[in-house]
């Protein structure tokens, strides 16, 4: 048989991006050998510092080496020191648009009932997938603001949809359903009935559906009504998809019900084509150094990584070894300062060891 190996680039970026990064990148090591394939991974310095001593964000010429790679961990980007959202647009996005990673992948998937907020709620009611549209709508960045300081001050920002765009991550949410066989049911989020440009997903839904997914069932909720039931009833929840604006808000609401931003992770992704993987908290610069944030998202941004190179297996003996810490509460919390970040990372690698993985 050929040699397993892939290449992935390495953004640790900002705050205590560098620390988590570090610890995802040891439980790969380990994993790697176990499930015995190899990984070779290129470091990127993009992120403030590399900021304040150049004046750039991400260079094309970066951008272009980067698409040589199978896939791209991120740590976090973000920094006092510069104006808000600033980093975010030239990283984050500039990799979200410029590789065209349409779609946005969030997992939210309970391990452990003590973790959860929700009163009488466990882990086999919290376990669904929330598809998010990742390249249009508010975040294409098209608007500006007129007489700014002024007191006939203008502020404007374009929600874009496209039926191209609509329609490609409305297919890989149906197609995920099907995959998943869990309910074979895909919700629909939007707001239609405030925001008449999205009777484009409406529609766009019901077609795609009726012509092409018969065997996946249809529902839908407009935004506000979702973040109701997911608080109420997550277990009615499967396969949603919802657009780019939207699904910021709501997946931060289920990272809370997963247990907190220090469980949750992200992938985003173009099928068949280099993508990237991440935890969705932020780089929490007070946080930065002191060996105290957990690194559990980003180890699950790996696990996801992994099942996304078809590194079934050892992203099976990722997750089976968090979710084994977290239920035993040999990790206690997911929360800041619960334990050292270089200890969590030592107890996950000891644990891949010994989970047990489907044959």
């Amino acid at each position: 048989m050929a040699e397993r190996h892939h290449a992935v680039a390495v953004l640790g970026g900002d705050g205590i991006g560098p620390e988590v990064v570090a610890q995802g990148l040891k439980v790969l090591e380990r994993v790697a050998r176990l499930e015995g394939f190899t990984v070779e991974t290129t470091s990127y310095p993009f992120g403030a510092e590399h900021y304040l001593k150049t004046k750039e964000t991400l260079p094309p010429a970066a951008l272009e080496e980067m698409k040589g790679h199978d896939a791209i961990l991120l740590g976090a980007i973000g920094d006092p020191r510069i104006e808000v959202g600033f980093l975010e647009r030239g990283i984050i996005s500039g990799l979200r648009f410029g590789l065209d990673l349409y779609v946005n992948l969030r997992p939210i998937k309970l391990f452990a009932e003590h973790l959860c907020p929700l009163k009488d709620k466990g882990p086999a009611d919290v376990d669904m997938i929330i598809v998010r549209e990742n390249t249009e709508d508010v975040y294409t960045g098209i608007g500006g603001i007129f007489k700014k300081g002024t007191p006939d001050e203008i502020a404007i920002q374009e929600m874009i949809f496209t039926r191209k765009g609509t329609e490609r991550i409305i297919r890989y949410a149906f197609d995920l359903a099907r995959k998943r066989a869990k309910q074979k049911k895909l919700l629909l989020i939007d707001k239609a009935n405030a925001i008449r440009a999205m009777d484009l997903w409406t529609r766009t839904f019901e077609e795609v559906g009726t012509a092409d997914y018969p065997d996946i069932a249809r529902d839908h909720a407009y935004i506000d009504a979702a973040c109701m039931w997911m608080v109420k009833n997550p277990e009615w929840f499967d396969v949603a998809v919802v657009g780019n604006m939207f699904g910021d808000i709501i997946t931060d609401l289920g990272a809370m019900i997963q247990g907190g931003m220090g469980a949750a992770a992200s992938g985003n992704i173009h099928p068949g084509k280099v993508s990237m993987f991440e935890p969705i908290h932020g780089s929490a610069p007070k946080h930065a150094g002191k060996n105290v944030a957990s690194p559990v998202a980003t180890v699950m941004a790996v696990q996801m990584m992994l099942d996304y190179l078809g590194e079934t297996r050892a992203a099976q003996r990722v997750e089976g070894a968090v979710a084994e810490l977290v239920r035993s509460r040999r990790i206690p919390s997911l929360t800041t300062g619960a334990l050292p970040t270089d200890e969590t990372g030592d107890l996950i690698c000891e644990t891949l060891e010994t989970v047990t993985v489907p044959a």
